[in-house]
C-alpha cells in the first residue's frame, strides 16, 4: 500500500460520520440517568451514557488513523453541532405548554430538562478529549512509522478519555442545582475512566480489523507530518 495516496471521495467516511454523531447524541440523552453496578463489594455509580460513549473514541481512533487528523476534525465538529442542535430542540419543546392528557406529563421535563447541562458538559469535554485523542494518535503514528497501532489507540485513549471524563463529570454533576456529593462524583469519574479504557483495550482486535479493512477499501493511509493541529483551522487541505 502506498503511503498518502487517496481517492477524492471515500465509500465509508460518511457512514462513520453519521454513526459518530448518533452515538454522541444518544449517549448524552442516556447520561441524564445515574445508575449503579455491583462489582464484588464495590457498587459504583455511573451515568447511563457510559456504555455507549466510549465508541466515539474508537470511531475517533479509526478516523484519525485512516483518514488523518484534518478529516477527523471535521467529523468532531459535525458531531458537536448535532449534539448542540438536539439540545436546542429539546429546550424548545420543553417550553411548549403540556397538554393535560399527555401520557408523558412531567416526565419530559424531568428527564430532558437536565439535558442542556449534560450537553454543555459534553460539548466542553468532547472538545478537549476528542482533539487530544486525535492529536496524540496522529503524533504517535508518525513517531512509530505506522507500527504498533495498539500503542496509539490505547495511549491516545488514556489521555483523551482522562481529560474527557474529568471535564464532563465535573460540569455535569459537580456544579449547579444538580450537583451530587463529592464522594459519589469521584466514584463516577473512577468507574467511567476505568470502564472506557478497559473497553478500548478489549476492542483493540476489532479496531485492527476495521482499520485494516478501511485502509484497503479506501486506499488511504494518512500520516500527519505537516498537519496544522489547530482545531479552529478550517481552511487547510486534508492530507492524502
Amino acid at each position: 500500500m502506498k503511503e498518502n495516496t487517496a481517492p477524492k471521495t471515500f465509500r465509508y467516511f460518511d457512514l462513520i460520520l453519521a454513526a459518530f454523531a448518533v452515538v454522541l447524541v444518544v449517549s448524552n440523552i442516556a447520561s441524564t440517568k445515574l445508575a449503579t453496578a455491583t462489582i464484588g463489594t464495590w457498587k459504583p455509580v455511573f451515568d447511563g451514557g457510559t456504555f455507549l460513549f466510549p465508541l466515539t473514541y474508537i470511531f475517533g481512533d479509526v478516523l484519525t488513523e485512516v483518514y488523518g487528523y484534518a478529516r477527523a476534525k471535521r467529523v468532531i465538529w459535525f458531531a458537536m453541532a448535532a449534539n448542540l442542535a438536539s439540545s436546542l430542540i429539546f429546550a424548545l419543546v420543553g417550553l411548549l405548554p403540556t397538554d393535560p392528557t399527555s401520557p408523558t406529563k412531567g416526565a419530559f421535563e424531568t428527564v430532558l430538562g437536565f439535558f442542556p447541562q449534560i450537553v454543555f458538559a459534553s460539548l466542553a469535554a468532547f472538545f478537549v478529549g476528542e482533539f487530544l485523542n486525535a492529536f496524540v494518535l496522529a503524533k504517535l503514528k508518525v513517531m512509530t512509522g505506522g507500527k504498533f497501532l495498539w500503542v496509539r489507540t490505547i495511549g491516545s485513549t488514556l489521555i483523551g478519555e482522562g481529560a474527557d471524563t474529568l471535564t464532563f463529570s465535573w460540569l455535569a454533576f459537580g456544579i449547579g442545582a444538580n450537583a451530587i456529593p463529592a464522594d459519589v462524583l469521584w466514584g463516577i469519574i473512577a468507574f467511567n475512566y476505568l470502564y472506557k479504557v478497559a473497553l478500548e483495550i478489549l476492542l483493540t482486535p476489532l479496531t485492527y480489523v476495521v482499520v485494516g479493512f478501511l485502509k484497503r477499501a479506501e486506499n488511504v493511509d494518512v500520516y500527519d507530518r505537516n498537519t496544522n493541529f489547530n482545531p479552529f483551522a478550517f481552511r487547510e487541505k486534508a492530507s492524502t
